[in-house]
C-alpha cells in the first residue's frame, strides 16, 4: 500500500497571515504520505522562490522534490510540485503545459516506490469552468499518450464546486475519486475543491481530510490524503 496526499499550501501563508514553511512541513510530517502533490509551492513574484527550500527538506524531512521546476530557485511549475520519499526512484518527470488565460500548469512524475511503480500528476486548475474542462482534457490526453501505462493518481486543487459536473465528470470517465470530504476553507471547510483521483488499476483503501490544529492554521486549504493498493 502507498499513501498519497494533496495540499494547496498557499505559498506557506497561514490563516493568521504569517508565512511559515516550518508549519507546512509540520503538517506534512503529521500526514506521513509517501507521495505529495503541492499547489502554490512557490512564491508569487520575482524569482518564484520555493517555500520549502532544499535545505529545509534535506535537513528536516523524509522527502525530496521532483525536478519539475523551470526556474533555478523554484520548487514547482506554476506552483505545482511533487514530493516523494528520499528512498523512491524518480524514473521520469515533466511539466505539462495547460491551455489558460492566466499561467497554469500541471506536473507529472513516474516514481518507483517500495509499493511498486506509480505515475503521479499534480495540478491546480482554473477558476473558470470552461478553462477547467480544457485543462482536464489536456491532462487526460497527456497521460493517455504516455508510452508505458502505469497505475496513475491525479491530485490537486481542481477549483470545482459542483459535484459530478464539469471537469469532475471528465475525469470520472476513467478514474475513481477518493471521498475525502470538504477541505476549503480551513477554518470552516465547506468546499470539496481538492481531489484525489486514481486509475482503475488502483483501489482506494482509506482516505480523508487532515484537519489537525496545525493544518487549520498553516493554509486556507486543508490537506487531503488517500491510502492506495493495486486493484
Amino acid at each position: 500500500m502507498i499513501k498519497v496526499a494533496s495540499y494547496n499550501m498557499r505559498k506557506g501563508i497561514g490563516t493568521d497571515r504569517r508565512r511559515s514553511p516550518e508549519r507546512i512541513l509540520e503538517v506534512l510530517c503529521e500526514i506521513g504520505a509517501d507521495v505529495i502533490a503541492l499547489q502554490e509551492a512557490d512564491r508569487r513574484f520575482g524569482q518564484r522562490v520555493g517555500v520549502l527550500t532544499p535545505h529545509l527538506l534535506d535537513e528536516h524531512s523524509d522527502w525530496k522534490s521532483v525536478g519539475v521546476a523551470k526556474r533555478a530557485q523554484s520548487t514547482g511549475w506554476h506552483g505545482n510540485a511533487i514530493l516523494v520519499r528520499k528512498s523512491a526512484e524518480i524514473a521520469d518527470c515533466e511539466a505539462i503545459h495547460l491551455p489558460a488565460l492566466e499561467p497554469r500548469g500541471a506536473v507529472m512524475a513516474d516514481v518507483r516506490t517500495a509499493a511498486g511503480p506509480l505515475r503521479v500528476v499534480g495540478m491546480h486548475l482554473d477558476l473558470s469552468g470552461l478553462w477547467r474542462r480544457k485543462q482536464a482534457a489536456a491532462i487526460i490526453g497527456h497521460v493517455q499518450s504516455c508510452a508505458e501505462p502505469l497505475p496513475t493518481v491525479l491530485m490537486g486543487d481542481l477549483n470545482e464546486w459542483t459535484a459530478a459536473a464539469g471537469c469532475l465528470r471528465d475525469f470520472a470517465r476513467d478514474h475513481d475519486f477518493a471521498t475525502t470530504g470538504p477541505s476549503f476553507h480551513a477554518r470552516r471547510p465547506v468546499g470539496r475543491l481538492d481531489r484525489i483521483m486514481v486509475s482503475r488499476d488502483l483501489r482506494i483503501v482509506d482516505c480523508g481530510v487532515h484537519a489537525s490544529a496545525a493544518a487549520r492554521k498553516a493554509s486556507d486549504h486543508l490537506p487531503i490524503w488517500a491510502v492506495l493498493e493495486p486493484a
